[in-house]
């Protein structure tokens, strides 16, 4: 392991072998990086680096962290990923935990110039987790903690039985990205301290304070009284009436795991951008011999050349921060960093000029083939924000926990111009269905007509109009 802290580390942990000299020297570039880094103005927890075999770094991609529960669904990850990685379709170069201090795990085979150019990537990302704002509350502590949902899980597997415990890991799993990420915020309430000195600076709050008390003691009522719920992993930890504690117990770990993972997926375009264009400086200032140009630029390309299929979120992101650099101070890029995410970020800075220049347009499947459909700047990045809401997923609340006076749960679609796929919605409603133990509705909009679905024992039975 690579403490770019510590020159001083001699042993790696699983053999007791001391460092070869290729690893001894890349402890030297990471510390030779880290002071360009933080010359150049990022602010990062430490980071502790550890070069793997392509198994293990697939496999901690696969899982999303060095230590998680085991499930199917990570395997299924892990062998797509390894597979475009043998057949050299893709490439893992590192992974970087938004932890305190932060672990990043680089590829084993890469060359010097490439670790040099995914170090400087690194201290980017890890400038980001600490800083951003949607990154605020998120635990820093988060790989021990999976470890011991990890144990803790296994537990529960000895206990009622793998099936039994991995059914229940299914259910949570297609509803896991609904969980309100805003959750801790909430009305911030004075401390003693706080409370002297405001009735200091205004005295007459002082005189109308069991008006302010009342008004405060109704806003909490009205936050009592607040009938949709984004929540829906806290919804059926608190209300579902037949889980089992231990099965509350496992939704409530995957929701935290979920939490922690959330602000990633809200800054994809943005963080991988970041962390793009702070490589290119870094390297700049580092400056790199002759021979590892080519490689460094071929390294790059590969990095943000455009995809034909999807977005490249590293080709758009470092593209806007490109422009925001020729436009402002530092000191405004640091500001943007901590403030946004994908949704505003693209919303505040796509502008027209970018646009035209990366060839953006909407289109959509009609029939077998693929057709644009506009190419206003403004309505381009509208619909592209758009599609980066809550990460893409659509917008479920819970409206009703005893929906006709029998104990059904009902969910409610915000229906934002984007119908369900019914596939879907039939498989996810059965898995709600079977956490909350009783029939399951949803109501939605399908080809402009208001519908509700109803879910008993596993199956959707029928669709219901709506007046």
């Amino acid at each position: 392991m690579i403490n770019s802290n510590d020159m001083n580390s001699e042993c790696d942990p699983a053999g007791g072998m001391v460092l070869d000299n290729e690893i001894k020297e890349l402890n030297a570039v990471a510390q030779e990086i880290e002071k360009v880094a933080r010359s150049l103005g990022l602010d990062f927890f430490p980071v502790y680096f550890e070069v793997c075999p392509a198994e293990a770094l697939y496999t901690f991609g696969a899982y999303g962290m060095p230590v998680r529960f085991t499930h199917w669904s990570f395997g299924k990850a892990f062998h797509r990923l390894k597979t475009q990685y043998d057949l050299n379709l893709s490439r893992i170069y590192e992974l970087v935990i938004n932890s305190n201090p932060s672990y990043a795990f680089l590829l084993e085979g890469n060359k010097l110039i490439q670790n040099k150019l995914v170090i400087g990537h690194v201290y980017a990302h890890v400038d980001f987790f600490k800083n951003n704002r949607y990154f605020k509350n998120t635990p820093r502590d988060m790989v021990e903690r999976m470890a011991a949902h990890a144990q803790q899980i296994r537990n529960y597997e000895l206990q009622y039985g793998q099936y039994t415990v991995e059914k229940t890991i299914d259910a949570v799993f297609s509803i896991q990205e609904h969980v309100d990420p805003r959750s801790h915020i909430g009305r911030r309430k004075l401390d003693e301290k706080e409370k002297k000195l405001t009735k200091k600076s205004n005295p007459i709050s002082s005189v109308y304070e069991d008006l302010w008390s009342m008004a405060e003691k109704e806003a909490e009522v009205e936050i009592t009284k607040k009938v949709e719920y984004e929540d829906l992993l806290l919804y059926l930890i608190e209300h579902a009436p037949s889980l089992q504690e231990w099965q509350r117990d496992v939704v409530s770990m995957i929701r935290d795991e979920s939490l922690y993972f959330y602000p990633q997926m809200e800054t994809k375009i943005i963080n991988e951008g970041w962390a793009t264009f702070w490589h290119s400086r870094i390297m700049r200032e580092i400056g790199i011999e002759d021979g590892e140009t080519i490689d460094a630029a071929i390294m790059h390309s590969q990095v943000v050349q455009p995809s034909r299929g999807a977005l490249n979120p590293y080709y758009l992101g470092v593209k806007i921060w490109e422009a925001l650099d020729k436009k402002y101070d530092r000191a405004t890029l640091f500001d943007v960093r901590e403030a946004e995410n994908d949704v505003s970020f693209i919303r505040n800075y796509l502008d027209k000029e970018i646009i035209e220049e990366l060839n953006l347009f909407n289109f959509r499947k009609m029939g077998a083939q693929w057709q644009v459909t506009d190419t206003a700047w403004k309505k381009v990045r509208d619909n592209l924000a758009q599609q980066l809401v809550r990460g893409g997923n659509p917008t479920i609340v819970v409206c009703d926990g005893d929906y006709g006076d029998k104990g059904g749960l009902l969910l409610r679609h915000c229906h934002e111009g984007l119908d369900l796929d019914l596939k879907y919605l039939e498989k996810t409603l059965a898995y709600v269905q079977y956490l909350w133990g009783k029939p399951a509705y949803l109501e939605t909009i399908m080809d402009n007509r208001k519908l509700i679905f109803e879910c008993q024992n596993g199956q959707v039975t029928k669709t219901q109009q709506q007046d």
